[in-house]
């Protein structure tokens, strides 16, 4: 069963996120709010956390995890970015945005594109996920919540411990928090990428 934490959106209880924090470090999976939609969150070493996150939502070995980082100092010691990429990254972050880069040797095979060696990255805007980001000292591995069938995320914090209470360890609830996935910007190439509109403005990048 999943613990559940109803946690405060601008003042999360530090008791609450600790508690979170450990259940992370002890290997658990839990969904967690973003400044775009709940997402599924593990430790970057916890090969069955990813297995596990691939089996809730039907995902293949090309689907690219997401590191979700505190900051733009954590960002860099996973992904090669050059100039141009820094300065795109770094005029749209924090927010609702996620960028395919190279990656690090940092940064678990696992948990790379196969072919491309390239992994998503981004920092939220959304005080629970930075309150958990900087307890726990390194990046979730993240995935949205999408269940297999639906069209959008699930955005209920009930909801998602009611349908997911088998296969999660925690549920972090902190309100409504959106059902618009992130814009994603392939930086890998020479030119950006917009991969997926969503609820970052594409247009910097267009």
């Amino acid at each position: 069963m999943a613990k559940y934490f109803d946690v405060h959106p601008d003042n999360p209880q530090a008791r609450s996120i600790r508690q979170v924090v450990e259940i992370v470090r002890a290997d658990g999976l839990i969904a967690y709010p973003t400044d775009s939609c709940f997402a599924l969150g593990c430790r970057m070493g916890n090969k069955e956390g990813l297995d596990r996150i691939r089996e809730i939502r039907h995902l293949d070995d090309r689907h690219h995890f997401t590191l979700m980082c505190r900051d733009f100092a954590q960002l860099g010691q996973f992904v090669q970015i050059d100039n141009a990429a820094f300065r795109l990254v770094k005029s749209a972050t924090p927010g609702p945005y996620t960028f395919i880069l190279p990656a690090t040797r940092e940064v678990p095979r696992r948990l790379l594109h196969p072919k491309k060696k390239t992994v998503g990255a981004r920092i939220p805007d959304h005080v629970v996920a930075q309150a958990i980001l900087a307890e726990l000292g390194e990046p979730l591995v993240s995935s949205t919540l999408l269940l297999p069938g639906q069209d959008e995320p699930m955005t209920m914090g009930w909801e998602i411990k009611e349908t997911l209470d088998h296969v999660l360890d925690a549920v972090v609830d902190s309100g409504d928090c959106g059902i618009v996935p992130t814009t994603v910007v392939d930086l890998s190439g020479s030119e950006p990428e917009v991969l997926r509109v969503g609820a970052g403005d594409p247009a910097r990048f267009e």
